[in-house]
């Protein structure tokens, strides 16, 4: 009996440390979403307004762009896919690398080769765990990305695109990501980012509205030329703050989720141990009471 209730204290001991430690980590993540949050909301009114003006420059000045010309024939794509850094969140991770692999089935299905680019070393050890090849890793940074991250991997996609295909370039880029839409709702998303096609932000105009007339100065092709690179850029670092701001808030989640369980765990390991006990004591009392009738008999 002893023994038991050494058992049951000694998982309440380990459980209490796990809870500690899931408790920590639920505090950090809660800290840091909330500038997450904040980094979303200031980056996508640019990254919506680089769209509106590239879209704008690349429709109404009839320049034939690397960056906007629509292939003939697509045969490589691009895939970038961006996950964490870190595990112990729920199932952020593996939300999005089932939809990346669902977006590299499609693009292979259109008989089109797809070239992985990985964000995260969830993303780089679910490839090398299964032997696939990739074109480029960039790691260490998910939970907090900066501008010069989204820079570094936009220079090597738009480099990549621009390549010829002999070269080893791709005809298509796609990016996915997790889109943050709430501390309780995140949702993995897939976005082509070149060519340049209408996104998020270009709205059609109503019924008492008109186009809008440009003149360019300076020309139309040495704007797009400054714009699209700073358009690729700026997507691609507002795509790492949503996904950074889904990473947290999915850690948040779990980690509330295990502090919850751990207490369950204490409440339930207290209670074996206090019956156990009190087992020990009735037996303890069964036993002197037994005892002392057995010497009065022998009286």
């Amino acid at each position: 009996m002893g023994a038991q209730i050494r058992e049951y204290r000694q998982r309440i001991r380990s459980v209490s440390a796990t809870k500690k430690i899931t408790r920590a980590m639920e505090l950090m993540a809660a800290s840091r979403v909330v500038k997450a949050q904040q980094a979303v909301r200031e980056s996508t009114p640019y990254a919506r307004a680089l769209t509106r003006a590239a879209s704008a420059v690349a429709t109404y000045s009839d320049e034939d762009h690397p960056l906007t010309t629509e292939p003939e024939n697509v045969r490589r794509a691009a895939l970038l896919v961006i996950a964490a850094d870190r595990g112990l969140a729920g199932g952020y991770n593996s939300n999005v690398l089932k939809e990346g692999e669902r977006v590299a089935a499609a693009l292979r299905d259109q008989g089109k080769e797809v070239v992985p680019y990985l964000v995260g070393r969830r993303a780089v050890s679910f490839y090398s765990f299964r032997k696939r090849e990739y074109a480029a890793e960039w790691t260490g940074s998910s939970e907090k990305p900066t501008f010069d991250n989204a820079r570094e991997i936009g220079e090597r996609l738009v480099g990549d695109f621009v390549k010829d295909f002999e070269d080893g370039g791709v005809d298509e880029v796609h990016v996915v990501f997790t889109r943050f839409v709430s501390m309780v709702t995140q949702e993995a998303e897939v976005i082509r980012l070149l060519p340049l096609e209408v996104v998020e932000g270009v709205e059609e105009p109503g019924a008492d509205e008109l186009y809008p007339l440009y003149e360019f100065e300076p020309s139309g092709e040495e704007l797009l030329d400054t714009l699209l690179p700073r358009y690729v850029n700026a997507r691609i670092f507002n795509c790492l703050l949503q996904a950074a701001a889904s990473e947290l808030a999915a850690r948040q989640r779990a980690m509330k989720s295990a502090t919850d369980n751990a207490e369950e765990l204490i409440k339930k390991y207290t209670r074996l141990a206090n019956q156990a006990r009190q087992a020990e004591i009735t037996q303890e009392i069964s036993e002197i009471v037994g005892g002392a009738g057995a010497l009065a008999e022998s009286k």
